[in-house]
């Protein structure tokens, strides 16, 4: 009989750091986001690009005054990078790009262009008040 062995992934590296609900928060978690890939031998993009689309969004549409958000970096064993973005905003969750295409639209193209560039993503709510924005990005090293 075949047993499977269950395997825990724990992270080869982890990072997190919380920020101001500000665009130099906002900027900031761009910053360190490529510092942080720079030390871990990683390539920077489309991983700065998705860290500074979600950085925005949580700034402008996860702001609450007073309180800030968290930007987290983990690596699985040589296989993917997860970027979280979690903010005190668990009220309003991000629609899909797809469903809300508007040719006139001067903004709203944040999540396109993190759908586009990441393998995956998605929104994990709680704990309450919160709600965490992720992406993953299979790594080829």
């Amino acid at each position: 009989m075949n047993q499977r062995i269950s395997v825990h992934l724990v992270p080869l590296h982890q990072f997190s750091v919380p920020l101001s609900a500000t665009r130099r928060g906002a900027r900031l978690a761009r910053l360190l986001a490529v510092e942080q890939l720079e030390a871990w031998g990683l390539p920077l993009d489309p991983a700065r690009l998705i860290v500074a689309e979600l950085a925005a969004n949580a700034a402008l549409h996860g702001r609450v005054p007073g309180r800030s958000f968290r930007l987290a970096l983990s690596v699985v064993p040589a296989t993917t990078l997860r970027i979280e973005l979690t903010d005190t905003r668990g009220d309003r969750l991000p629609i899909s790009p797809r469903t809300t295409a508007d040719a006139h639209a001067e903004s709203g193209y944040g999540l396109l262009l993190v759908e586009e560039l990441a393998d995956r993503w998605g929104v994990r709510c709680g704990p309450v008040p919160s709600k965490t924005v992720w992406a993953e990005l299979d790594l080829v090293l």
